[in-house]
């Protein structure tokens, strides 16, 4: 198999432009102490991405209203059940990624 290197230096310069804007901010970070209210405003972040990402699977817009998808939301019951319990981000995304797939083979199945 070849691999032409105009395509290898454009694979590697995609790598180093996607790595540099994640790497920079550990690396500035690391040597400042950020002040108390930053930190805690900093630790909502993660629950709002999680949020955002469930809500735009969860909610379908159609031509004439908005509805929810029905996959969807049978997968994100037993999602946040863990996630309320557990408060444990690993085990929320376990539980939500085998709750889609058992969803989706089920759903197949009609």
């Amino acid at each position: 198999m070849n691999i032409n290197p105009n395509v290898l230096y454009i694979i590697v310069g995609g790598m180093i432009v996607t790595a540099i804007p994640r790497i920079i901010p550990f690396i500035v970070l690391q040597k400042l102490t950020l002040p108390k209210p930053v930190l805690q405003w900093l630790s909502y972040i993660p629950i709002c991405i999680f949020t955002a990402l469930v809500m735009e699977n969860l909610l379908v817009r159609t031509e004439t209203s908005v509805t929810l998808n029905g996959q969807v939301l049978i997968a994100v019951l037993p999602t946040l059940v863990t996630a309320l319990w557990s408060k444990n981000l690993l085990a929320t995304v376990v539980v939500g990624i085998v709750s889609m797939a058992v969803v989706r083979l089920l759903w197949l199945g009609h």
